[in-house]
């Protein structure tokens, strides 16, 4: 393989890494065979880096421009295509929903008809994770929520290596989840403030409501079915509704209920603000100890770590940043860029400040 060292001033959009690089970090700041892009291009300013190995010489500079303007073209065509595709989903849940209140059985077939157009897209781009919350609606939750959660169950099962079907059956699972709260009676359901001890009570049955309504399912695998009345369950016994332990709770359970809390910790809700996303994962992986499976939340973890270097974020102080490094052992903390400046935030040395949004 013909190599080439050059100045950094001389590296082009289009060249390729020929070896992995670092700057006093334990991990690459960018590796060997990556194509130089714009946000490669600026990590390496941003980490002082002088010289790079190539391991071909750089396109045409008109031709990288060009590319560059294609593609992000393409990803907000992408982008708005796929919001159209969900809330199509969303509404089609909602027909569904309706259905249950007025006490019609589970069509399961329905219901896989909702998910299947979006699963692929959110298992080939992970990142779109991030942007669910952004199309919630906190008076129509209840339908946004379910479809959210199957997709980021979806996801979390694909990370943690289900086959294909087993992936479809969770996400189908992870939307029937919260079927049984058509049952719940609507002034609970549509609140604003905080429940009665009886209210919170019956929301607390919707598991087995929940149950009720998928049991005779026979495409839905029984081990989803333990999942749907599982999916509020915690390993030390603190979750409901039949405070079940350890082993004796799916891991399938624990996939819905990370997913679960994860977008309901980003959504906004009639009754309270929404949280950032890193730091809706920040709190799941420190209160997850000893009431959820770990591998499920470092599954969740690695689709934080998937984020590309280069991707824009608003910070919790309202800085625009870029990310520049990702601290392998806190994901939720990478090093960022502040926009406009040559400042460099260490996001885990920083603790009073996270990242509150992504622009993706």
């Amino acid at each position: 393989m013909e190599t080439l060292n050059i100045n950094l001033l001389d590296l082009k959009i289009g060249s390729i890494l020929a070896e992995d690089i670092f700057s006093n970090t334990q991990f690459p700041i960018a590796y060997k065979e990556m194509r130089v892009s714009r946000e490669v291009l600026l990590v390496l300013k941003a980490f002082n880096i002088n010289k790079v190995l190539i391991v071909k010489p750089a396109l045409d500079n008109s031709m990288d421009k060009t590319s560059e303007s294609l593609e992000v073209n393409e990803k907000k065509e992408d982008s708005l295509s796929f919001e159209k595709r969900f809330i199509t989903s969303v509404q089609k849940f909602k027909v569904e929903f309706l259905n249950w209140e007025s006490g019609s059985k589970v069509d399961l077939i329905k219901v896989r008809d909702v998910i299947m157009p979006l699963i692929t897209e959110m298992i080939t781009d992970r990142t779109k994770i991030f942007m669910l919350n952004d199309y919630a609606d906190s008076k129509e939750y209840i339908y946004y929520h379910s479809v959210s959660v199957a997709l980021i169950a979806a996801v979390i099962a694909d990370k943690m290596g289900y086959n294909r079907g087993d992936v479809i059956q969770v996400a189908t699972a992870a939307i029937l989840a919260d079927s049984g709260m058509a049952k719940i009676s609507k002034r609970i359901r549509f609140k604003p403030g905080a429940l009665t001890e009886n209210e919170f009570k019956e929301v607390r049955d919707h598991p087995n409501y929940s149950l009720k309504m998928v049991k005779d399912l026979q495409l839905l695998k029984s081990e989803m079915k333990l999942a749907i009345i599982q999916h509020h369950e915690r390993l030390d016994g603190s979750g409901y509704p039949n405070s079940t332990k350890g082993e004796q709770i799916s891991k399938i359970a624990h996939i819905i209920a990370i997913a679960d809390m994860f977008h309901a910790m980003t959504s906004e809700r009639l009754y309270k603000k929404k949280e950032s996303v890193f730091k809706a994962v920040e709190i799941i992986r420190e209160s997850s100890f000893g009431k959820l499976y770990i591998e499920v939340v470092q599954a969740l973890l690695a689709c934080v770590e998937g984020l590309p270097l280069g991707t824009v974020v608003e910070l919790s102080n309202s800085l625009i940043a870029t990310i520049v490094f990702t601290n392998k052992n806190m994901v939720t903390r990478p090093v960022v860029k502040v926009e406009h400046s040559d400042e460099l935030i260490d996001l885990n040395q920083k603790r009073n400040v996270y990242i509150h949004r992504i622009y993706m």
